[in-house]
């Protein structure tokens, strides 16, 4: 589940991503405004171009999704496994996208994998929020790796509740345990199951496809594409928009990751010299701390880890902050870097990237040669180093 985004390099593999989107609804019952993108993105349009309606609910929707087992995550020095799938380009058409759509869209050359989603803007609460309809167990696995290791928040979302992010549930005045009215094609309650990351920006909250049948969200109105980091994401893009035709609209999401990256501030209170945004801290801090190391190893490691801070734990392993941090291993390497004078913040940016940057250094990530061995001891498996490599080189590409 901006958010900076990821690709597969195999089947197996990490999550990632962040996906971004926009979206405008309008139903028989209600014109529905959009999730929205960044305006001023480098690739893709901007506004509000992915349109979809909420319908009288039709029956149950049945999962349109590949399956993934359920994933564990961990922080520096942990491991895990699983199997995951990263969104790199969005395809949305105002209809809907057809079965036959998606399947040539998964045929197509240079794409991995796809995973459709349902939406629409509804209320909760008494407030509009954006909602999406998503498959618990498809879905989990294209999130990043701290959203999808909290096994509590998956287990609501099967249940039919409510999951949120916790900007949403703060505007929304949601509190786990309470159920609450949501209003969009019928009006029922929904028990509020939790806040986490979502991997989609401007999507304040998610429910299963039961729920999402129910409420009559749009079925299908986008879908996520996933390719290896062979392809070419402007050619892939060019393919997918043939398919799905001229009212439709692909979006590439490793530029608009990039560029909210550079939007978003680190902190909320930031020193006067330090970097202001997660892009310049991540250039800020391997420039000063492992010279020889690309700024776009810790931008991957601060997507996959916790979504750019999007989603700071604690993880099922115990890891803290944007960097997922073991407390154990905080310990021994945590920094003021660019932060506030006194302790080492581990929930803080401007601490916890410098101090990733100090740890990748020190076990070798300033020299190519052993960049690989690095990143393996900042998380035990070869799925994850893959992983990080790969995103690292789409952002290098990518990067303004």
């Amino acid at each position: 589940m901006l958010l900076l985004s990821l690709r597969r390099a195999a089947v197996t593999g990490p999550w990632r991503r962040a996906a971004q989107l926009s979206v405008v609804a309008a139903a028989a019952c209600a014109t529905l405004a959009g999730f929205a993108a960044p305006a001023d993105a480098g690739t893709g349009p901007a506004g509000d171009p992915f349109g979809f309606t909420v319908n009288p609910p039709a029956g149950i929707a049945a999962p349109g999704s590949l399956a993934a087992p359920s994933p564990t995550a961990s922080g520096p020095g942990g491991n895990s496994r699983q199997q995951l799938y990263v969104p790199d380009l969005i395809a949305a058409v105002p209809s809907g996208i057809t079965s036959s759509q998606l399947a040539a869209i998964s045929k197509l050359s240079g794409v991995q994998a796809v995973l459709p989603v349902d939406g629409g803007k509804v209320k909760v609460n008494g407030q509009s929020a954006n909602v999406l309809g998503v498959s618990p167990q498809a879905f989990r696995s294209w999130t990043s790796l701290s959203t999808a290791g909290s096994a509590a928040i998956w287990s609501n979302l099967g249940k039919g509740q409510l999951v949120s992010t916790g900007a949403a549930a703060r505007r929304l005045h949601l509190a786990a345990g309470q159920s609450y009215p949501v209003s969009a094609a019928v009006l029922t309650r929904l028990p509020f199951g939790g806040t986490t990351a979502l991997s989609v920006t401007g999507a304040d909250a998610m429910v299963n496809l039961t729920r999402s049948a129910q409420l009559g969200l749009a079925r299908n109105f986008a879908v996520l594409i996933s390719a290896p980091p062979s392809a070419s994401l402007p050619a892939l893009l060019a393919r997918v928009k043939s398919v799905i035709g001229k009212n439709g609209h692909v979006v590439n999401l490793v530029s608009y990751a990039l560029v909210t990256a550079s939007q978003r501030p680190v902190a909320a209170n930031i020193p006067a010299g330090a970097p202001a945004n997660y892009l310049n801290l991540f250039k800020a801090s391997a420039a000063k701390y492992c010279p020889g190391m690309s700024w776009t190893v810790l931008a991957a490691i601060a997507q996959i880890e916790s979504g750019d801070g999007a989603n700071n734990g604690p993880s099922s392993a115990g890891a803290l902050g944007p960097m997922q941090f073991l407390p154990a291993t905080w310990a021994q390497w945590g920094i003021n870097g660019f932060g506030p004078p006194g302790s080492p913040d581990i929930m803080n940016p401007l601490d916890a990237v410098p101090s990733a940057a100090r740890m990748l250094c020190a076990d070798g990530a300033g020299n190519p040669a052993t960049l690989r061995g690095a990143i393996f001891s900042y998380n035990h498996a070869t799925w994850y180093v893959d992983e990080v490599l790969a995103l690292a080189g789409e952002y290098a590409k990518n990067s303004p």
